[in-house]
C-alpha cells in the first residue's frame, strides 16, 4: 500500500509494508522510518575525519627530566618548554620525570621510542649526554636526540645527535646590577652546586654585574657538590645569613629551599631557572630564567619542515633563549632602570662581561686589559676560576 508522509512542508510517497508498528503515533512511525538514514548521515563526518586524520600522523616529541617536573628549577623550565611543543598542531608530547643519569634514561628513550613512537627526543639533564644519550642515537639512527648541555662534538658524534644551551650568564649580569643596588650590608651569597665552568661563568657574571653598581660588594660562595641537595642547601643559606649576607642567589638544579629560607629570614633573593616569584613576594628581586620554548617550537618548525637543525645551539637575550623575572617590590626604579640599560646594551652587543683587565680572587690577572671574550669565545666554555670580589675557592 501507499503511505504519504510530510515532513517539514515536503510531500514524498513511499511504498511500506505494514509492520507491527503501523498502527503506532505518526511520530514514532516517522522517526523508525528516518532512524536508518540519520544514522548513515550521522557516521559519515566522523569517517571523513577518521580518513583526514590517518593522512597525517602527529609528530611525537618527548622529554625526559632528572627531577621533578615542577621543582621550581632546572626541570620545571625544560616543562614549560614542552608544554608550549605540546600547543603546537600535529604534535604529541610524552614526558617522563625523576630519570637519573644512569643505564635508565637509556630504557625511558627507548621505551618512548618504541611503545609511544617518539621521533625527537629531549633528554635535558647534563649527565644523560655521554655514554647514554650516544648509545641510545646509534641504535636509533632515523630518530634525533637533542640535549641540553653544549657536549656535541661533530668530529666524533652521531649526526643525529645535537646539543643547545644559552648565555644565561647575561641575565645573571643583569641580576647582579639588582642585587648590588639593593643590598644593605653590601654582602651577597651565592650557593652553587659543582665548580664547573659553566657554574662559574654564573657566579663571575652574577658578581660583576654587582660590583658594576657596587664596587665594594662581595659575593660569598658555597659550593654543596651536587645538583640537589636540599639539606645542604638550607644549611648554606642560613651560614650565609648568619654571616650578614642580604642577597641570596643559587645554581642548583631548584632555588626552592633557597628562596623560600631568604623569604622567611627577611633577606633579599634572585632566582634561577624559572620564576620563584610566588615563593618569596616581599624579598624576591628579580631572576636568571631559561626560556626553552623559544629554543624547542623553533626546533621542531626545522625538522617538520625537513630543515637541517644545528647541531650545537646557542644563544642569550638576542636570541629569546632567556630573560629576566618580573622585578619585585623591593627593587627601587633606579635599580630598574640600570638593569633595563645593562639587558638592551647585551641585547645589542655593546657590553661585554667579560672585558679585561680582570683579576681572580687571589690577584691573578685572568683576562688581560684590552681583551674582549665574547659570548661565542671557546675560552669561556673552560673558565677555571672566580673572579675578583668572590669569597671562597673552587673547592666543593
Amino acid at each position: 500500500m501507499k503511505r504519504r508522509i510530510q515532513i517539514q512542508g515536503v510531500k514524498s510517497t513511499l511504498r511500506t509494508p505494514l509492520l507491527p508498528w503501523a498502527g503506532a503515533p505518526r511520530g514514532a512511525r516517522l522517526l523508525a522510518l528516518l532512524r536508518p538514514l540519520l544514522l548513515a548521515l550521522s557516521l559519515l563526518p566522523a569517517a571523513a575525519c577518521s580518513k583526514e586524520e590517518s593522512s597525517e600522523q602527529p609528530l611525537t616529541v618527548g622529554f625526559i627530566y632528572v627531577g621533578a617536573r615542577d621543582d621550581y628549577g632546572y626541570n620545571q623550565a625544560h616543562a614549560e618548554g614542552a608544554a608550549a611543543v605540546a600547543r603546537l598542531a600535529g604534535v604529541k608530547t610524552r614526558e617522563e620525570e625523576n630519570v637519573p643519569e644512569t643505564v635508565a634514561v637509556q630504557k625511558t628513550i627507548e621505551s618512548m621510542i618504541n611503545l609511544d613512537g617518539a621521533s625527537v627526543i629531549f633528554p635535558t639533564s647534563f649527565g644523560y649526554f655521554d655514554p647514554h644519550i650516544l648509545k641510545v642515537a646509534e641504535k636509533f639512527p632515523d630518530r634525533t636526540f637533542l640535549h641540553c648541555g653544549g657536549l656535541y662534538d661533530g668530529s666524533k658524534h652521531p649526526s643525529n645527535v645535537g646539543s643547545y644551551f644559552g648565555y644565561i650568564d647575561e641575565a645573571e649580569y643583569v641580576s647582579g646590577i639588582v642585587a648590588g643596588m639593593t643590598t644593605k650590608s653590601g654582602k651577597l651569597g651565592f650557593i652553587a652546586a659543582k665548580p664547573i665552568p659553566q657554574v662559574l661563568r654564573n657566579i663571575n657574571a652574577f658578581t660583576l654585574g654587582v660590583r658594576s653598581v657596587n664596587p665594594g660588594a662581595t659575593t660569598a660562595v658555597i659550593f654543596t657538590g651536587d645538583w640537589s641537595m636540599p639539606v645542604k642547601e638550607a644549611e648554606a643559606a642560613n651560614s650565609l645569613i648568619d654571616q650578614g649576607v642580604d642577597v641570596l642567589t643559587a645554581h642548583v638544579d631548584s632555588p626552592r629551599v633557597i628562596i623560600e629560607l631568604a623569604e622567611r629570614r627577611g633577606a633579599f633573593s634572585t632566582g634561577y631557572h624559572t620564576n620563584q616569584a610566588t615563593l618569596a613576594p616581599r624579598g624576591y628581586l628579580t631572576g636568571a630564567e631559561w626560556n626553552w620554548s623559544k629554543v624547542y617550537t623553533d626546533y621542531i618548525a626545522s625538522i617538520r619542515e625537513g630543515k637541517p637543525y644545528p647541531h650545537l645551539l646557542r644563544g642569550g637575550f638576542k636570541e629569546g633563549f632567556i630573560k629576566l623575572s618580573p622585578y619585585g617590590p623591593a627593587v627601587s626604579e633606579e635599580a630598574k632602570k640600570k638593569a633595563e640599560e645593562a639587558k638592551t646594551r647585551l641585547t645589542e652587543g655593546t657590553l661585554t662581561i667579560f672585558k679585561g683587565p680582570i683579576k681572580d680572587n687571589e690577584g691573578k690577572v685572568v683576562v688581560a686589559e684590552a681583551v674582549e671574550q665574547q659570548q661565542t669565545d671557546i675560552v669561556l666554555e673552560s673558565m677555571n676560576y672566580l673572579v675578583d670580589g668572590v669569597v671562597g675557592s673552587l673547592q666543593k
